[in-house]
């Protein structure tokens, strides 16, 4: 059932804040392929909040939010946070992708190919 939630709480502004100054090197990477509408004239955001969660990525025209996953995701604390996050999210009508960061380095074209696999509209 999809809920009234708040988009950008102003609770997590300052976390919101923080990670976009402090964003991983892989985070940073994809930004660069996403800003400014480059991937298929999509807009992105980083850092947007939904409810209580922070996502990486969001691109509101597709309704997709896209994770990158490090090390500390693959433990089973972040597997359950992770799992609830996603679950979350597609209660909301939310598209999760989640990419391992190292997938951003070593192929970042297939990583912008499998977004794009998900937009609804191929063109605008």
């Amino acid at each position: 059932m999809k809920l009234h939630v708040k988009y950008n709480d102003p609770r997590f502004s300052i976390y919101r804040k923080d990670l976009r100054n402090n964003s991983t090197s892989a985070e940073a990477c994809l930004w660069f392929h996403l800003k400014q509408k480059k991937l298929v004239g999509r807009k992105f955001t980083r850092q947007k909040s939904i409810g209580d969660f922070i996502l990486d990525f969001y691109c509101p025209e597709e309704n997709i939010a896209i994770e990158l996953d490090g090390e500390q995701h693959f433990w089973e604390e972040g597997i359950i946070r992770d799992s609830k996050k996603t679950n979350f999210l597609e209660s909301q009508g939310i598209v999760v992708i989640r990419f391992e960061n190292k997938w951003v380095f070593e192929d970042i074209e297939f990583v912008l190919a499998e977004i794009t696999k998900c937009f609804k509209r191929k063109n605008i």
